[in-house]
């Protein structure tokens, strides 16, 4: 039996339609509900949904007034505010292509897309970095365009270029993902597949909105159905965020591993009567981590794959949990393959983790890399450069990215499975594994891990080597005094090898 599943297909967008047009449907039936929620210890900012379909919809009239056309591009240079959702939305209502971006960006790395996307304009928040290059809209005037008279919706092609996300390309350079309107059809997917999402839940995110996971997870999907969103406001530490969650009766909550790790080893956590469940995406969520939020809270945490080049398509869910260490199943109507040199391989081989070309939420393309595109493909699957395996019940279990994968005596070992070993010793808080050269042609497999102590090493060996092979197992336990991180929460593994210190021995 191969590793492919061959589902009923999902219903075809309907067309002519508009991203926002659709995420903002139940905004008529639901004038007085509170759409989203912004929160912090002392102060709650709230838009009904009466009032944040006028926020976009004029946003929208203001952008056309500012000169602009369907299929201009608008760069967003602003922070983790209302400010960025309700931009993003107005732009898509009114045809134009809006490019959410960091505000953690240097100014070379946004001159850079300035000079790739040649945007129409920028919208700025004055404390974020930008450069010239097209007229700026600043805050001020973006908040007045709320007031004015409503755009009628930019309805077509549900195929046609929606919005553009950066991540880095197979080069390891920034590539631009363009996506279709039709992307945030392909969502639904999930409702039921990962969230088990409803009308009547409160769904907090921990991440930043230029992130599609916090966009799509935070905000789209709740307002699609008429929930309520709840967004912690800019600088809320992770020690804060369980208070708030039950101060607000969040049903729902979404984060990166990094979050839960932070959470988890920051403070007790506080009650959360109402929580149902948790989401995690991002990362490989550990099974320590795992277990740690279970014991604190009583409530499971549901993991999702997925990437910038498509919205997750694997999970588990409160219908369908799945084993510890495996990422979950392929969502309804997802067509999914693992992938070998000659195409799908047997169940249990090793191989691609790889989507069908048909999935609507698969990107349009790179813009302008039509050679990267086509190298990310093989006949119809889209490859998504990472390792996994497909057991015989159709749940899949990540084994990490083809090019962070370590060689041990001509032996290929994943990252995850060091890790998730490593982070279940007993004082281990986070763990990352990698593979250094620690003398001139000598490289072995090496576990950086943070503590609230320092850690006996060889206590570390005598836990983690009974629950790994000879060959998998670390040469050397480094701590660290914090993981290397990106903005939304990954462990760089790339960055690792900077934290070997000169003329340390490996075993």
């Amino acid at each position: 039996m191969l590793s492919v599943t061959n589902p009923k297909p999902f219903p075809a967008c309907p067309s002519p339609f508009n991203m926002a047009a659709y995420v903002l449907s139940r905004a008529d039936a639901l004038p007085d509900k509170v759409a989203v929620a912004v929160v912090s210890e002392k102060s709650v900012e709230s838009f009904t949904y009466a009032k944040l379909l006028a926020a976009v919809r004029g946003t929208g009239t203001g952008f056309l007034q500012a000169g602009c056309k369907p299929g201009d591009k608008i760069l967003l240079r602003l922070g983790n505010t209302i400010d960025f959702p309700i931009a993003y939305l107005g732009a898509l209502a009114v045809g134009l292509v809006p490019i959410p971006t960091s505000a953690a960006l240097s100014v070379n790395e946004v001159a850079l897309i300035v000079a790739q996307m040649q945007p129409r304009i920028i919208l700025r928040d004055p404390d974020v970095t930008s450069v010239p290059g097209a007229p700026e809209i600043g805050l001020a005037a973006l908040r007045e365009m709320r007031a004015l008279p409503p755009a009628p919706w930019d309805m077509g092609d549900p195929d046609r270029l929606g919005y553009i996300v950066y991540t880095s390309g197979t080069s390891g350079a920034p590539r631009a993902v363009a996506h279709a309107h039709r992307a945030i059809w392909a969502r639904r997917m999930m409702h039921q597949g990962w969230y088990g999402l409803r009308p009547d839940d409160v769904l907090m995110h921990a991440g930043a909105f230029n992130w599609t996971y916090t966009l799509g997870t935070g905000l789209m999907d709740p307002w699609s159905v008429g929930a309520t969103a709840l967004v912690p406001g800019s600088g809320t530490p992770p020690e804060t965020l369980c208070v708030l969650l039950a101060r607000h009766n969040g049903t729902l909550f979404a984060a990166a591993p990094g979050v839960y790790r932070q959470m988890l080893a920051r403070s007790p956590l506080h009650a959360l009567p109402d929580l149902r469940h948790a989401l995690s995406a991002g990362e490989k969520l550990p099974a320590a981590t795992q277990e740690a939020w279970q014991a604190a809270t009583g409530t499971q945490i549901y993991e999702a794959y997925g990437l910038s080049e498509c919205s997750t398509f694997i999970s588990s869910n409160p219908e369908a949990p799945c084993e510890t260490q495996a990422l979950g199943r392929p969502q309804p109507s997802r067509r999914v393959a693992i992938i070998g040199a000659q195409g799908p391989v047997p169940v249990g081989d090793t191989g691609v983790i790889s989507v069908h070309q048909s999935d609507p939420g698969l990107m349009i393309g790179y813009l302008g890399h039509p050679a990267e595109t086509q190298a990310r493909f093989k006949d119809d699957w889209f490859l998504t450069g990472d390792l996994g395996r497909m057991g015989a019940d159709g749940q899949i279990h990540y084994l990490g990215r083809d090019d962070d994968m370590m060689n041990a005596g001509g032996y290929r070992v994943s990252p995850i499975e060091v890790e998730a070993v490593v982070s279940a010793a007993p004082g281990v808080t986070s763990a990352g594994a990698a593979e250094v050269e620690v003398k001139p042609g000598v490289r072995v497999i090496v576990a950086f891990y943070s503590s609230a102590a320092p850690l006996d090493e060889d206590a570390l060996r005598t836990y983690v080597e009974p629950n790994l092979a000879t060959y998998k197992q670390p040469r050397a336990y480094i701590r660290v005094k914090q993981m290397p991180m990106s903005a939304n929460g990954k462990i760089l593994r790339r960055r690792l090898h900077l934290f070997w210190p000169k003329n340390t021995k490996a075993h």
